[in-house]
């Protein structure tokens, strides 16, 4: 017997045999409420499965209760197989990076992209051929851009917390469903909190005030909690303030008190860390000690060992250990993993073809990659590219052949290049020229003999391909290239190496496209200054190839915006490890002119902004206004406009940011076409945390409201009373 089919066998035992050696127990009774159900579960359990069950595996074989399992999930389930257990990778839907997400400004789209995860999930759990635990999903990635420097920012979703929030919100709706009773999938948000450095991240100190840690670094997660119904999340590397987040009193007292968190996660080694890094505690086991009474229940270290000695040292007791799986066992009965499969809609998704395989999923990370696309810049016009005018198209550049992976990416079905999409794009009556590079002269000839030059250029996610063994203590060894950065590494400069490519294929051909695809902003000055277009997407999508091609040529109108602020040079960003924003960090605060502004993206046709309006002139402490403004694409072609409210505090009796992001709507009009936008503004979202009282306060006085095409373009200005 194969081992796929032994691995199948035991699943069924382990899920119908085990039921019936076991007998008919209440925990197997669905119409019983979860809390008796699950006490039911833990007075039939010993200590030993007890501890077992704080790892990843929450399987009690002997009850036949199987495990939710885990995966990477921040854009497509990752699933990239292990030789020694003998699991085959299994290929999954691979969207564009949390940044492309972001740049969608498309909450629905994000939404859908975590449904077909969610169900993808399933499939993988439930489908007799792969019968891997899949359920819990580590995923969305809510901490927030801060600095562009950080290794990791190709992982979130925005510097600004609303955006960020948003989308992560909308994620977690789509992994987790919207039925009544059960989950499709569980959404275990990733890293609480003000985890934005790399470079020492192992016992490092994200030191800001509590008005910070509301108004900013916790807004995404307590969105997602509140907002999109999460109930896991995973305590990061760093302190905050001093204290590491593994052992953070804020873990009990907030995440599971009051946002009502069922699972909390540590961090692969971050218990160790606290012994090896922190010197915090004598040992590991009083390391897995301290973690465990400050809410852990489930550990990525080793632990097991530990927790049974302290067990039988009195160090922790079985009830404590109940204690904290009956919050996790919450997640079993919500994804119906001891429920019969009738009335719950995502049981049945184990059967058929490959959903990865289906034209709805492809369709759906094709229309993710499409509106991601940021044109960043289009002078006279040279997009879209006029195929039926073109003879011969030079495509150049180190990422112009590939699809770049990074870290937390699975493995696609398939995977379009950008030379390849172009090629498609561009028909068979367009000769296509490629060079990778500039070696013995083939870009600059490329560019020479064509009638427009493409340079695709950028980082590389992993910075090269050996990131699994470039590990050390203090995270990962430097990128040869300065530029570039991953986890485990914080950019050294935000230059693009690879400039001097470009400037070399301009020089060759002035009619030059630059598509930059990159986890992070670049002070591309020279390039903004001379190259006449620059067209910006995100790493890892499938589609990438079809999406650039689509955009250059016209097909699909690019309406993607930023989420970041690009500045022109790093010494306009206060130093790395300074976690108070005010002081210039995102565009709240940022000093200077950037290159890009945060929310900045152009289109193939031009929109006007008119009649802003609200609901009513005045905004009750704790009511909504519905903000109104007029959309008119005023060109020749369709397209997408994105509506951006900011609100800024010209009376408050505070400190608050410049401007602050407050709804948005991307919004689709046909030539000619008109519609209204209608923004809700809650009057919780503009309120300040009082250090004095403990508590959100909404100041009384004008707001000022600002509708514009980025928070540098601001279109038109209005202000409501709050009472």
């Amino acid at each position: 017997m194969t081992t796929k089919l032994l691995r199948a066998a035991s699943l069924a035992c382990l899920l119908v045999c085990a039921r019936a050696n076991a007998g008919d127990y209440p925990f197997q009774n669905p119409s019983l409420p979860a809390a008796e159900r699950i006490s039911n579960i833990l007075s039939l359990m010993t200590v030993d499965e007890k501890i077992a069950a704080l790892s990843t595996d929450t399987s009690v074989r002997r009850l036949g209760i199987p495990s939710f399992g885990s995966s990477e999930g921040i854009h497509g389930v990752v699933k990239r197989g292990n030789e020694k257990k003998g699991l085959a990778a299994i290929t999954t839907t691979q969207f564009p990076q949390p940044p492309g997400m972001g740049e969608t400004w498309n909450p629905s789209l994000v939404r859908m992209a975590g449904e077909i995860q969610g169900t993808e999930a399933r499939y993988i759990t439930q489908n007799d051929q792969y019968n891997q635990p899949s359920l819990m999903l580590w995923g969305p990635q809510s901490d927030l851009a801060r600095d562009p420097r950080w290794g990791r920012t190709e992982e979130v979703y925005s510097e600004d917390p609303f955006l960020a929030g948003t989308m992560a919100t909308a994620f977690i709706k789509g992994l987790q469903g919207d039925d009544p009773k059960y989950w499709r999938s569980g959404a275990l948000l990733k890293h609480f909190l003000a985890n934005s450095n790399e470079n020492g991240r192992g016992n490092s100190s994200s030191d800001f005030d509590q008005r910070l840690f509301w108004e900013y670094y916790a807004m995404p997660f307590r969105m997602g909690f509140e907002d999109g119904g999460a109930r896991a999340l995973m305590a990061s590397y760093n302190a905050w303030n001093g204290v590491p987040m593994a052992v953070n009193p804020i873990i009990n007292s907030l995440v599971i008190d009051t946002w009502g968190a069922e699972v909390i996660s540590g961090d692969g080694g971050a218990v160790g860390n606290l012994v090896k890094l922190y010197h915090r505690y004598p040992d590991h086991k009083t390391a897995v000690v301290a973690a465990f009474k400050a809410g852990i229940n489930q550990y990525l270290d080793k632990f097991q060992d530990e927790m049974k000695q302290a067990v039988a040292e009195g160090m922790v007791s079985e009830a404590e250990l109940g204690t904290a799986l009956r919050r996790k066992f919450q997640v079993i009965i919500r994804l119906g993993l001891i429920d019969p499969p009738e009335g719950n809609p995502y049981a049945s998704v184990k059967d058929g073809a490959e959903p990865w395989l289906s034209e709805r999923h492809r369709a759906q990370s094709l229309q993710v990659a499409l509106e991601s696309a940021v044109l960043l810049k289009n002078a006279r016009n040279t997009l879209p590219l006029n195929r039926s005018k073109l003879k011969s198209i030079a495509v150049i550049g180190p990422l112009a052949d590939g699809v770049h992976w990074d870290w937390y990416g699975g493995h696609p079905p398939y995977a379009v290049t950008p030379l390849d999409g172009i090629k498609v794009a561009a028909g068979a009556g367009v000769k296509i020229q490629f060079a990778a590079d500039n070696a013995d002269g083939a870009a600059v000839k490329a560019a020479r003999n064509a009638d427009v030059a493409i340079v695709v250029v950028g980082n590389d996610p992993t910075c090269g391909p050996n990131m699994a063994n470039d590990w050390t203590d203090a995270g990962t060894k430097p990128c040869a290239d300065p530029g570039d950065g991953r986890e485990g590494r914080d950019r050294e400069t935000l230059a693009l190496k690879q400039e001097e490519l470009v400037k070399l294929v301009h020089a060759a051909n002035p009619r030059t496209v630059m598509v930059l695809v990159s986890s992070f902003p670049y002070t591309i000055n020279w390039s903004q200054q001379h190259v006449p277009a620059i067209l910006h997407l995100a790493h890892s999508s499938q589609d990438e190839g079809t999406a650039i091609g689509r955009v250059l040529f016209g097909d699909f109108n690019p309406g993607g915006h930023l989420i970041s602020t690009w500045p022109s040079s790093m010494s306009q960003l206060p130093p790395m490890m300074d976690y108070d924003i005010r002081h210039g960090h995102t565009y709240m605060y940022f000093k200077g002119k950037p290159l890009y502004a945060f929310g900045h993206g152009l289109s193939y046709t031009s929109f006007k902004y008119a009649n802003l309006r609200t609901s009513s002139p005045a905004l009750a402490a704790g009511g909504t206004v519905t903000v109104d403004v007029d959309v008119t694409n005023t060109g020749r072609r369709e397209g997408d406009s994105v509506v951006q409210l900011y609100v800024s505090y010209p009376a408050s009796k505070v400190a608050r940011p410049k401007q602050a992001l407050a709804g948005f709507e991307r919004v689709r009009l046909p030539a000619g076409a008109t519609r209204t936008v209608h923004i809700p503004l809650k009057a919780s979202q503009l309120a300040y945390w009082d250090t004095a009282s403990g508590a959100p306060v909404v100041e009384s006085g004008p707001v000022k409201l600002s509708i514009g095409a980025s928070s540098a373009d601001i279109k038109l200005t209005g202000k409501v009373a709050v009472q």
